[in-house]
């Protein structure tokens, strides 16, 4: 069985670039699902100083994101955006294997 590979889009992958230039940290995101949340599970986002051993590891434009294999069982397939809009900038996850989710988009149910 093939697992569904993660995305970091090109906005994503810029965003993290500019916050980790700020930070003087290499350009690594990594996202984590933890209990919690309106919808039961809630993501998390941080900068990484590397990747660790079986950590899912997905390239774009030089920017990597980085993915524990727990939380790789509830986000493959998804997509990892940046959207700016009136109501602010975040990181957003469009995720497939989401049963539902919050309003605020940040906690989803499988």
């Amino acid at each position: 069985m093939t697992v569904p590979p993660l995305t970091l889009s090109p906005s994503a992958a810029r965003r993290v670039a500019q916050i980790a230039a700020k930070q003087g940290k290499p350009a690594i995101l990594r996202l984590s699902v933890e209990g919690g949340g309106c919808s039961g599970f809630q993501y998390k986002f941080g900068l990484a100083e590397a990747a660790e051993g079986e950590d899912l590891v997905v390239e774009t434009d030089g920017v990597r994101l980085v993915v524990d294999p727990v939380s790789h069982d509830f986000i493959a397939g998804c997509v990892v955006d940046y959207v700016e809009s009136l109501g602010g900038a975040a990181f957003k996850v469009e995720n497939p294997n989401a049963a539902a989710s919050c309003g605020c988009g940040s906690s989803f149910a499988v």
